[in-house]
């Protein structure tokens, strides 16, 4: 960058005394398209100097500004393929839990049968009980009301034997018969009655 300035304003110092004409709009170039070699030169200067200033002053913010560019950049590119490993473990998780689950439901329909079948055979165990202690209190009962009921029969059939007895003798004995058994006791009674009653006096 010296060196271009240095050769700018060597070339400056050599440069020949511009001649400018004149004409009814005033001072004119003597090119229509290129301005007079000072101008070059010093706009030529001006643009470096300034060019100069602003990659010197410049340079470092735009640097900056491109390195936390670039930073932001490679962090959402970090961010994004730590979300994918995250989501790849979490998909991973997901398919062995979903594993799990089947296994554990297998488990559980298993534990479910072995109860089932475990409730049933103690059902039927306590089923099968309950009928025996019903069979045998059921003869129990049927034997005791068999016995009641020969007792009552047994009573019943003395109850009508001696009803049946009465009515036999009674009809049996003639008036003479049974005055005699009257006078009989009668005699009986009166002999047991004063022995009877001398004794208590």
């Amino acid at each position: 960058m010296n060196g271009v300035l240095a050769t700018l304003l060597a070339g400056l110092h050599r440069l020949p005394q511009a001649e400018y004409g004149i004409d009814d709009q005033g001072y004119t170039t003597h090119h229509p398209l290129w301005p007079e070699q000072a101008e070059l030169i010093y706009g030529g200067l001006a643009s470096v100097l300034v060019l100069g200033l602003l990659v010197w002053k410049g340079g470092p913010l735009l640097k900056k500004a491109m390195t936390a560019r670039t930073d932001k950049i490679q962090g959402e590119l970090d961010d994004s393929a730590a979300a994918k490993r995250d989501a790849e473990a979490e998909a991973a998780r997901i398919r062995q839990s979903l594993g799990n689950i089947d296994a554990e439901r297998q488990q559980l329909l298993a534990d479910a049968d072995a109860q089932a079948a475990a409730l049933l055979a103690d059902g039927r165990t306590r089923l099968d009980t309950e009928v025996t202690e019903l069979e045998t209190k059921a003869e129990a009962d049927i034997a005791a009301g068999a016995g009641r009921a020969g007792d009552e029969l047994r009573g019943e059939i003395a109850r009508l034997a001696g009803a049946a007895a009465d009515l036999v003798v009674e009809r049996s004995l003639d008036d003479a018969t049974q005055q005699q058994l009257i006078e009989a006791f009668i005699a009986k009674v009166g002999v047991t009655t004063p022995a009877t009653s001398g004794a208590s006096s």
